[in-house]
């Protein structure tokens, strides 16, 4: 049986839409990530404010995707790849989500922060941000263009991330041994290191989902050769 090609048409037009809406969420949640770090690094607490406020946007995003992929799944029954990609982006959501939520605790952290005399140590935060950033950004890119290989190299990234962060809060840790008076800052920044952390174990999932959108293979809980 031949399949008319206006249905088809349908449907791509539906998975289209169910795609820009991802994408528009992702650069909401990374908007809102860049917002909370420069409230954070520049003191700034109005940018702070629209990091937070940026957070119910990225919620009723996340609602509506989740109403039109089970309109798709009934309404089309699509199956393969088409099924995949469906309940890939399905799967995002959540993911791209929790990023936005990770930029609305820090940028809580930063307004704490920006009460108290500036710390030097904000600046071990700047990596930490620039690589979980990064490995979010990809992972997307990865999605969109069903690009089995960036979304690998995104997955062997977290590794890295993950000392990065470590390597910090030991910073952290010894100079709240030393600066008992700044003791509560220091805890604020390695929470925001964590937040960012979180960040990259997000970007993970969104990489594993995108190989699985594209290649059909689940990947997670596998243990990847990191990428120099």
């Amino acid at each position: 049986m031949v399949i008319p090609k206006h249905i088809l048409g349908t449907f791509d037009e539906a998975l289209g839409a169910l795609r820009n809406d991802l994408l528009m969420m992702a650069g909401l949640a990374e908007r809102s990530l860049d917002r909370a770090i420069n409230g954070l690094l520049q003191r700034d607490d109005d940018l702070c404010a629209n990091a937070i406020a940026d957070d119910e946007e990225i919620d009723q995003l996340e609602k509506q995707i989740d109403k039109d992929g089970f309109e798709i799944l009934v309404r089309y029954q699509p199956v393969a790849s088409d099924l995949r990609r469906v309940i890939s982006a399905m799967k995002l959501s959540p993911n791209i989500e929790r990023v936005a939520d990770q930029a609305t605790n820090i940028a809580k952290r930063a307004r704490k922060l920006n009460r108290h005399p500036p710390l030097p140590e904000v600046q071990l935060i700047v990596p930490i941000q620039a690589h979980a950033l990064s490995m979010f950004k990809d992972s997307i890119d990865a999605f969109v263009r069903e690009d089995v290989e960036l979304a690998r190299a995104v997955v062997s990234r977290d590794q890295q991330l993950d000392d990065m962060k470590r390597s910090a809060n030991r910073q952290l840790t010894e100079r709240m041994v030393q600066d008992r008076d700044q003791l509560r800052g220091y805890l604020n920044l390695i929470l925001i290191s964590r937040c960012l952390e979180r960040v990259g174990d997000h970007a993970t999932n969104i990489a594993e989902d995108a190989v699985y959108a594209a290649a059909a293979e689940d990947i997670r809980h596998q243990t990847l050769t990191a990428v120099v």
